[in-house]
């Protein structure tokens, strides 16, 4: 089974329907260490593929990197929006990467980092604090690379840094 549809039906299993919010990802600190386990897994595979090739096409990656006072100083929702901003920009990067890889292992890895992206990507829209929904008109901090490696480095980064203290800062309103 795929993991990205692993990581969609645990979102929509635990969806409380007062707030729509992913309890059980939050409140269970397993399952975002889980998730960091497998993008440092997916980062070291990619890493053993055979002479992957420099993007013709640059990928446009999110700046991921925070200060851990900044991050405190925002709302859960400016959270949300910004880490939706940067899963945006590593979906694209993914599919773009995908169309330039032939090499089967780093196509393969392509895709797996593309459903996990995607799936915290389409999970995040689901619930929010604020009216409204969530547009795709954001202007994240951005730099383009032309190494395969980096897409699978930002999201590691990511899912290590802004999502985990995201889902923290989650868990402190929604599992009492």
């Amino acid at each position: 089974s795929p993991p990205g549809l692993l990581l969609l039906t645990s979102f929509l299993l635990h969806v409380k329907e007062d707030h729509a919010t992913p309890t059980r990802l939050v409140c269970d600190n397993r399952l975002i260490q889980k998730y960091i386990v497998e993008a440092k897994d997916m980062e070291k595979r990619v890493g053993q593929c055979q002479a992957l090739p420099a993007l013709s096409c640059p990928a446009v990656l999110p700046l991921v990197d925070f200060t851990f006072q900044q991050w405190k100083s925002k709302s859960n929702e400016t959270k949300r929006r910004e880490i939706l901003c940067d899963l945006a920009l590593l979906v694209g990067a993914a599919a773009g990467a995908q169309g330039q890889v032939s090499d089967e292992c780093g196509a393969k890895q392509l895709s797996q980092l593309y459903r996990h992206a995607n799936s915290f990507f389409l999970l995040l829209q689901t619930f929010s604090w604020e009216a409204g929904h969530w547009e795709p008109s954001c202007s994240p901090h951005s730099m383009e690379q032309t190494h395969i490696t980096s897409i699978f480095l930002t999201y590691r980064q990511l899912v290590k840094g802004k999502l985990r203290f995201f889902f923290y800062d989650l868990a402190k309103v929604l599992c009492k």
